[in-house]
């Protein structure tokens, strides 16, 4: 019923919404007649804030067409190598007439990076693509909102996560380094793991970043929410049925409505005081700085709904059972055989393991915790490193993620690509 009230009200605060961007024109066009009232850019600024409070955001684009590779400007396209039911794998090709370049590209090493599917679309992570493509070939997850999944196409697992992780890595080929941020990094371990039990060919490299590998470790206020509150509670209290207007009306789902809720309320100050400055520096006429708040927030309240077995499934396995460092966790593969995930039979694939210093998603000591799992791997082929100064999204985005995490990765994955 939830889910349904929302929609009503999402419907009728849609005209004021509109009218709010429409009058927010009015009083700044330099053609109306309203423009000149005095304390016009106040009203403007004013109008133009309520509408951002009360639009709908849908899904951002990439928007990645070029990168700088040596110096030389190359094309992006992006394209779908492989479309499933929950997630698409999409692929950044670079273009160049610069032959020698082109020869260079073409050996540089291919990374699949997996994008968290928890509440944010994959475009978060679109600096860190945009990063990448400067010396690599890149494929990236691109989840798919679990509303616009119709519910003939059945039910979404973490174990199928886990089977969609390994067909990527195997789609992209043996060579592929491996990039989880954040939810990803615990069940691309248990991919990984489960492909080196079998005897099939792993990875080059694991780069975990930011994700509770064990949560018990440094618990932030999220950990604590899922480990206090029971299952029980997560089942009845987040979980509603996607409304008809939607391709999957009917299929249960953690909303991304009341993900956003969680999302702000973790930091209201903060977000309050950013749209406060959003609104002074459209009076005062800053432009840079209200289109860079238009573009964080275009990002951050464009969410999507997760399928109620992933998120609930996540909530048991990671962070109730902590099957992963119990050594409890059993997989069920596409053709419905559990298979116990074991982390110490990997051999060849060389970990890093990336944590910011200032991170209140991931505490510190979580992600680093792979390392105590993956026996298997030579110390020689492990290696840990602190952002200094990063946050949670500062590890994979902004100034520290380029200047600080990035030159590690890459140097990581240059060292380990034979």
């Amino acid at each position: 019923m939830l889910y349904q009230i929302y929609e009503t009200h999402r419907a009728w605060i849609s005209p004021f919404s509109e009218f709010a961007s429409a009058a927010s024109k009015l009083y700044s066009n330099p053609l109306s007649l309203l423009a000149q009232i005095p304390s016009a850019h106040r009203v403007s600024a004013g109008f133009d804030l309520m509408h951002r409070l009360t639009k709908e955001y849908e899904k951002p684009e990439f928007g990645i067409n070029k990168v700088t590779v040596d110096g030389t400007e190359v094309v992006i396209q992006e394209q779908v190598v492989e479309a499933k039911p929950f997630c698409r794998l999409l692929r950044f090709k670079r273009f160049t007439d610069n032959a020698p370049l082109l020869e260079k590209m073409r050996a540089q090493p291919s990374v699949l990076v997996v994008a968290p599917l928890s509440g944010h679309h994959s475009t978060l992570l679109r600096d860190t693509v945009r990063t990448l493509l400067q010396d690599h070939k890149v494929y990236i997850t691109d989840w798919i909102d679990a509303r616009m999944v119709p519910l003939e196409d059945g039910a979404f697992h973490l174990d199928d996560y886990i089977n969609y992780v390994q067909d990527f890595i195997r789609k992209v080929g043996p060579d592929v380094h491996v990039i989880s941020v954040c939810q990803p990094t615990v069940p691309v371990l248990a991919a990984v793991s489960l492909m080196a039990s079998r005897g099939e060919t792993t990875p080059r490299t694991m780069v975990m970043m930011g994700g509770p590998i064990d949560a018990r470790k440094s618990p932030t206020a999220v950990n604590n929410l899922a480990m206090n509150k029971s299952f029980e509670w997560f089942e009845n209290n987040v979980i509603y049925r996607v409304p008809p207007n939607y391709p999957g009306a009917g299929r249960p789902v953690y909303p991304g409505f009341l993900q956003h809720t969680g999302f702000v309320a973790m930091n209201p100050d903060r977000h309050a005081n950013s749209h406060y400055d959003y609104f002074l520096d459209l009076v005062r006429g800053d432009g840079d700085s209200a289109e860079a708040h238009r573009q964080f927030y275009d990002e951050y309240n464009a969410v999507l709904d997760m399928p109620a077995e992933y998120y609930l499934d996540t909530i048991k396995t990671v962070f109730q059972d902590f099957a992963l460092v119990n050594g409890t966790w059993k997989v069920r593969n596409p053709k419905g055989k559990e298979e116990l995930v074991k982390p110490a039979d990997i051999k060849t694939t060389a970990l890093l393991t990336v944590e910011g210093e200032l991170d209140d998603i991931s505490g510190a000591g979580q992600t680093r915790a792979a390392h105590e799992l993956c026996t298997g791997i030579p110390k020689t082929r492990q290696k840990h490193y602190d952002v200094i100064g990063a946050g949670h999204y500062g590890i994979f985005s902004g100034r520290r993620w380029r200047e600080k995490a990035y030159p590690e990765i890459r140097a990581f994955i240059l060292s380990h690509n034979k």
